[in-house]
């Protein structure tokens, strides 16, 4: 996905997370912003398995489960969950469902957020985890207290994930995509910058790969001029960096691929305002990047699919805790998706998301859930 801020601060003990105490199924919720209808409300799956509905011996009800969607800190990329958790709430009868993004991107303001939310009474837990390389002692520790825990929009670093799946984009695939976009927009020659984050985020190493890929595949005819990493901070350095890479070398560039929200929106503006005739395709949907799509200023966009991760995430998480399901497989990971946004299809494209969010709902409840 396009967020890049994670922190090298190490989780704290895994005892002070297991003594996150329950204190009964509050039913808390928080409103959404975001206006996309859900694959329920559109003609989708509009209930869980009967087992839910009726229960099991030693299950508990839906409407006694409670959903927490943490992301890591701010970003526009987490908003969709607020709106996901609320439509899952009110389609499949789930007891309710709060979006928190108060880690600030460090590990240990996380797990205080996550402790503070099991006290207050929430019982499962959809994860951005910050640190990715320690976030697996979180998972567990979680689970060891009986909540159900799902990695959303990113998986742990290595091959191991104790959550009990993770629903991510596969970033080396989108940024793939985006790569090919550009890379067809310049004619398949000429020289292409990519834009990217933090260098030691796992993220950023896949899209790196996809990127470098789609250059591969052209045999020589594009190079790969730069990877300038870094650049997601925030808007001010995206804005910086493109700003420089223009001045000192926008003559020499046909092409830039952005694998992040920060600098696809910094690259966007840059372009418009230097006149270059250089290509260009993002990552992401912010408003000022789907109208220079829409008014042929750039070539296009990949976009993620939060709102799935989120409406997903909620169901699976409220099955898993309810005891109505269990993981065939623990711990599985899911492509939540990715889709190339270009003028011809920039009116269109939440018809892609959405039809690809009923499919991956249908692969929860018929393939990697055992619903009893």
């Amino acid at each position: 996905m396009s967020v890049q801020k994670r922190s090298g601060v190490v989780l704290i003990a895994t005892a002070a997370v297991m003594s996150l105490a329950l204190a009964g199924c509050a039913k808390q919720t928080a409103a959404g912003n975001e206006g996309e209808s859900s694959p329920a409300a559109s003609g989708g799956e509009s209930s869980s398995s009967s087992a839910a509905d009726e229960g099991q011996s030693g299950a508990v009800s839906l409407a006694d489960v409670t959903v927490a969607l943490v992301s890591g800190g701010a970003h526009p990329y987490f908003q969709p969950w607020k709106q996901a958790g609320q439509d899952a709430v009110a389609d499949f009868g789930i007891g309710g469902a709060t979006f928190n993004e108060a880690g600030e991107w460090d590990q240990s303001k996380q797990t205080t957020a996550i402790e503070g939310l099991a006290a207050q009474g929430y019982t499962a837990f959809g994860v951005f985890g910050v640190s990715a390389t320690d976030i697996n002692s979180n998972f567990q520790a979680l689970k060891d207290q009986g909540f159900s825990v799902g990695s959303l929009a990113s998986c742990p670093a290595g091959d191991v994930n104790k959550a009990d799946f993770c629903l991510s984009t596969d970033t080396e695939l989108a940024a793939y995509k985006s790569a090919t976009g550009v890379i067809e927009a310049m004619g398949g020659t000429g020289n292409l910058v990519h834009l990217t984050g933090s260098p030691v985020d796992t993220n950023t190493q896949r899209r790196i790969q996809g990127v470098q890929r789609a250059v591969d595949e052209t045999n020589g005819k594009v190079k790969l001029l730069t990877t300038i990493t870094d650049v997601e901070d925030d808007l001010l350095s995206g804005q910086k960096a493109v700003t420089d890479l223009l001045a000192t070398q926008g003559n020499d560039i046909q092409g830039i691929v952005s694998s992040g929200y920060n600098s696809s929106v910094a690259a966007t503006q840059g372009i418009i305002e230097s006149g270059l005739p250089i290509r260009f395709v993002g990552t992401d949907n912010d408003k000022s990047v789907l109208d220079a799509i829409a008014a042929g200023k750039i070539d296009g966009t990949v976009l993620q699919n939060p709102y799935g991760q989120g409406y997903i995430g909620t169901w699976a998480l409220a099955n898993l805790k309810s005891g109505a399901c269990t993981m065939k497989t623990p711990g599985v990971v899911v492509d939540s998706g990715s889709f190339l946004v270009t003028k011809a299809n920039v009116d269109t494209y939440e018809d892609e998301r959405t039809a690809k969010t009923k499919e991956i709902l249908k692969q929860f409840q018929g393939e990697l859930l055992d619903c009893k």
